[in-house]
């Protein structure tokens, strides 16, 4: 059964950190996409960052560029958010999504509708 599990989200004060993990099981993830996704209370699911498959290409959302850094481990079958210098609007709760095939570049998996496979989420709170 193919599944995405979200870990790592929590409590954090503005201006700290946290890292977000992806882990994929029943298939390898090297040859899709994965999309890191938010969605805040009453907003809609938007994209934050994007990697494509074999890490060739990355993306990221206007407002999280120079803060969050995505990754990837095939190896591991696994995808990593790194988020820095969080602020209160990044409240919400992560998902990673998977897409195939994987080779598009450009923002092209920041939109929901172009990912196949959703994890359930995982809440990111950031306040003091």
């Amino acid at each position: 059964q193919l599944q995405l599990v979200e870990s790592g989200g929590g409590l954090v004060q503005p201006g700290g950190s946290l890292r977000l993990s992806c882990a994929a099981s029943g298939f390898t993830l090297d040859a899709y996409a994965i999309g890191w996704f938010r969605q805040a209370p009453g907003k809609e699911r938007e994209g934050v960052s994007c990697i494509s498959s074999r890490g060739e290409s990355t993306n990221y959302a206007d407002s999280v560029k120079g803060r969050f850094t995505i990754s990837r481990d095939d190896a591991k079958n696994t995808v990593y958010l790194q988020m820095n210098s969080l602020k209160p609007e990044d409240t919400g709760v992560y998902y990673c999504a998977a897409s195939f095939p994987g080779y598009y570049r450009g923002n092209y998996y920041l939109k929901v509708p172009n990912m196949d496979y959703w994890g359930k989420g995982t809440l990111v709170t950031v306040s003091s």
